[in-house]
């Protein structure tokens, strides 16, 4: 007889596997295990409102009598699903979309797995401690994978939905998206499970080989072109854009006394003292918005940048000394 923490090891080690496995697929700027750490207790806090509401739709359920195929299909897609991966994408949504470490596709895929992983885990302790080494076998395999491959195809349209913000272009098909492959996903397999007869189940094991497959491969695509993935490109001189080089650099920046200040929107802020230029498009000045970019400076070498506007606070590259650094938009 398996002992308690034994229950508990063989519960939380496929979870722990497939996030390590997930991990080292992002080859090009891993994400901070502090980050993964939080996203994993959200996915797991998630849990509660989930819980919450599913046991509200329950309540209100028909009466369709167990095993037969309306019963199956309210508890897996109106239940299970709709509340489930609702709740996992809110606190994906609420824990990663601003963070600076947003920057390229496959971050998505690493947060959603994280916050889909924190879920199951928590899920999976509560299930084996009632059920047992078999139970744990059974949803080692099964259950807590299908919690991955949600998270996984969750990240993979967040990551298009941020794409699709820093290029101006509307985010809600992707968060729709976000949302509706995963429901689908889930959906599909709690009504085999729900089911419980031996051509749903063999339908179940053909689906969940299915779904491994088909992210494996897509973990490897997206780790392969993680490099040529970035959300923010490099920004741009202000020389590249038609300006003179060093139009920005320290002492020339435009002002509107003979002082020099702090530019307000700066993190730590920069001194420009007036050389008589006024703000416009031909004389920008850091914080001035053009065109939908926003004038930065590198603090590393103190030339112009521009970068797209209204992106919250995002890390940028500069093009003339390769450093990096992170900027409110």
């Amino acid at each position: 007889m398996m002992g308690t923490n034994g229950l508990i090891f063989l519960a939380l080690l496929p979870g722990i596997l497939i996030i390590f496995y997930v991990y080292r697929k992002d080859r090009v700027e891993k994400e901070p295990w502090g980050l993964i750490f939080r996203l994993m207790l959200l996915g797991a806090a998630s849990c509660v409102p989930a819980a919450f509401l599913e046991n509200l739709i329950d309540e209100a359920m028909p009466a369709y009598a167990p095993g037969t195929i309306q019963y199956a299909l309210f508890m897996a897609f109106c239940s299970a699903a709709l509340c489930e991966e609702i709740c996992k994408f809110a606190f994906l949504r609420f824990g990663s979309w601003r963070n600076p470490n947003f920057g390229y596709r496959f971050d998505g895929i690493v947060y959603g797995v994280s916050v889909a992983v924190g879920f199951a885990l928590l899920e999976n302790v509560m299930y084996v401690m009632m059920g047992g080494l078999e139970t744990a076998i059974m949803r080692g395999v099964l259950a807590v994978p299908l919690h991955s491959f949600c998270g996984l195809f969750m990240g993979v349209f967040f990551g298009a939905a941020k794409k699709a913000q820093i290029d101006g272009r509307s985010t809600g098909k992707y968060f729709a998206l976000a949302i509706f492959v995963p429901f689908m996903i889930h959906g599909i397999y709690d009504t085999l499970a729900f089911m419980g007869t031996s051509t749903a189940t063999v339908i179940l094991l053909a689906f969940v080989l299915l779904m491994y497959i088909l992210s494996i491969r897509c973990v490897k695509d997206y780790s392969r072109d993680d490099a040529a993935s970035a959300f923010y490109p490099a920004g741009e001189t202000l020389a590249d854009a038609g300006q003179a080089p060093g139009e920005l650099a320290e002492g020339k920046g435009a002002g509107g006394s003979d002082q020099g200040g702090v530019l307000s929107g700066f993190g730590g802020g920069y001194a420009y003292g007036n050389h008589g230029n006024q703000t416009s498009a031909a004389h920008p000045h850091p914080g001035q918005v053009h065109d939908g970019k926003i004038i930065l400076i590198c603090p590393h070498c103190k030339r112009g940048l521009r970068v797209p506007a209204g992106m919250g606070r995002i890390r940028v590259m500069c093009p003339s000394c390769g450093g990096e650094f992170d900027e409110l938009t």
